[in-house]
């Protein structure tokens, strides 16, 4: 009979980390779905292929940081997809267009405003 000591490994996970690992591979995902995402500074594009729907047929909505693609009822063909990013996204200053069965999405991010103030010494 042989003995040998038990050792007890305790791995401490961060749920951020594990989020954050979710959503490179998710992107991944989506990257081969037929979405691109290129991000910058100040704006994030979202190009996405939804080939034989018009203008009418889709409906993007954009609450916070998430973002949402989906076409309407009596579509002829149906989409429906969502991104959360990082950042806010500031709607009125994005924008989107629809060019041969690509929807190319420019969304501005909101960027954070600096609290700082001056204090006049007496």
């Amino acid at each position: 009979m042989i003995f040998a000591p038990v050792l007890r490994r305790t791995t401490i996970v961060n749920p951020r980390a594990a989020d954050l690992a979710l959503q490179r591979f998710l992107q991944g995902a989506m990257h081969s779905a037929g979405a691109q995402i290129q991000q910058d500074d100040k704006t994030i594009t979202l190009a996405l292929d939804v080939p034989g729907l018009t203008r009418e047929q889709l409906a993007v909505t954009i609450e916070g940081a998430q973002v949402r693609v989906a076409s309407v009822d009596g579509a002829p063909r149906q989409v429906s997809r969502a991104w959360e990013f990082a950042q806010d996204i500031d709607a009125t200053a994005s924008s989107a267009r629809l060019e041969n069965g690509v929807l190319t999405l420019i969304l501005a991010k909101v960027l954070p405003e600096s609290r700082s103030a001056t204090l006049a010494i007496q």
